[in-house]
């Protein structure tokens, strides 16, 4: 477990420079300033995930505004001036008449709460801030890495203990509770949140067949779920032998993520899945060799698209056929799906504190799916691999 004491501090050391960042994005921009309100972006600049919203002026002090709890935040939040959240008709009081142009996360923010806020301060400009907020988000602190490595200790330390209670005849759901269960007793905080509308997961413990399944969840693999209405994940089924068995999960500690994927067999995988994790692994080592400070989102992709087509695997990369993920590896932080992503029509470079999961798999219908996961911290040189477990296929 972690000193909760020591993240607080920190937590507070950093706000200030987090905010600074922020307000000078801002005023470069000409907006008057940033009013946030989803969870994980207060937690990022207050230290808080209290019910609420923060004001960020583009000069001043912040004001961190709670609606639930005010106890709470008032403990918590880095932010000076923490108060209860106002009335509707005070609320205005807040902006002068010289705030004109105010910043939204429109990527998340519901069109409901959009018009709440525009009623209660009549007169402004409202404009999107949802990439300013991402950019500044992607872009890790020291502070930030280490937390990231706590949890890929505690990850690695669970996925070093499958082979113990992996066995033939177990259900997938089976597998994933063993696999939650001790994730959880290991200080796993439970939430793998999602910035992504209608995207929701909490892990993947598949095998066979079923993990090659196709599905709604903006992954490569999807598994089958145990239900039309919780279509991804683990099902009911058996796991047999000679097939691939994949788990893919997250882990949080001090709300910051990393993603992992591992792959185990009872018995001898199909020549097929077996030189199919070749190409992954070979893909991932590519990635790897070239994720640097400078590089093209969008290059690194296309490489590893190369990759998989010199293999003749084109049409099960990423994803069941005619439905793959469009991209090969994706940011994480205190969400899963952050920046920067591998992907088409991304052409952005890569930055120092960048943390990436780069996931090559591949899926093949009616037979299983195969790959491998590891969460990479991009450096001014070579990228730090920060889930060290050993990357084999483990034959149990």
């Amino acid at each position: 477990m972690n000193d909760t004491g020591e993240v607080k501090h920190m937590i507070r050391a950093e706000s200030e420079a987090r905010i600074n960042r922020l307000q000078a994005r801002l005023r470069e921009e000409g907006i008057d300033g940033a009013l946030l309100v989803y969870s994980v972006d207060l937690y990022y600049f207050t230290g808080s995930r209290q019910n609420g919203a923060l004001w960020v002026p583009a000069d001043g002090r912040p004001v961190h505004l709670v609606r639930k709890s005010y106890t709470r935040a008032s403990r918590e939040s880095a932010v000076a001036d923490v108060r209860p959240f106002p009335p509707s008709g005070e609320f205005s009081f807040l902006f002068d008449g010289a705030i004109r142009k105010i910043g939204l996360t429109l990527d998340v923010l519901p069109v409901q709460s959009c018009l709440f806020y525009k009623r209660l301060i009549p007169g402004r400009e409202f404009v999107d801030i949802s990439m300013i907020n991402r950019e500044l988000r992607s872009v890790k602190s020291a502070f930030e890495l280490k937390q990231m490595r706590l949890s890929a200790g505690t990850l690695c330390e669970v996925f070093s203990e499958v082979p113990g209670f992996l066995t033939s005849g177990m259900s997938e759901l089976e597998l994933s509770a063993e696999f939650e269960y001790r994730l959880r007793k290991s200080g796993h905080e439970g939430y793998l949140r999602m910035r992504a509308f209608n995207q929701e997961t909490t892990g993947l413990a598949v095998a066979g067949e079923s993990a090659a399944t196709p599905g709604c969840f903006d992954g490569p693999i999807t598994g089958k779920g145990l239900s039309a209405a919780a279509p991804y994940g683990p099902s009911s089924s058996v796991i047999g032998q000679n097939v691939p068995v994949v788990i893919d999960y997250g882990v949080a500690v001090n709300g910051y993520m990393v993603d992992m994927t591992r792959i185990f067999v009872i018995g001898k995988p199909a020549p097929e899945i077996k030189s199919a994790f070749e190409t992954a692994i070979a893909i991932q080592a590519w990635l790897a060799e070239n994720l640097r400070a400078g590089e093209i989102w969008e290059d690194l992709f296309q490489g590893a698209s190369r990759m998989a087509e010199a293999a003749g695997l084109r049409d099960y990369f990423m994803g069941y056929p005619g439905e793959q993920a469009k991209f090969v590896g994706h940011g994480v932080g205190l969400e899963l799906d952050e920046l920067p992503v591998l992907a088409p029509k991304f052409r952005f470079p890569l930055q120092p504190g960048h943390t990436i999961a780069i996931e090559p798999k591949f899926v093949f219908p009616g037979l299983g799916a195969v790959g491998i996961e590891n969460t990479y911290a991009v450096t001014d040189s070579v990228c730090e691999k920060l889930t060290t477990l050993p990357d084999d296929m483990v034959y149990l």
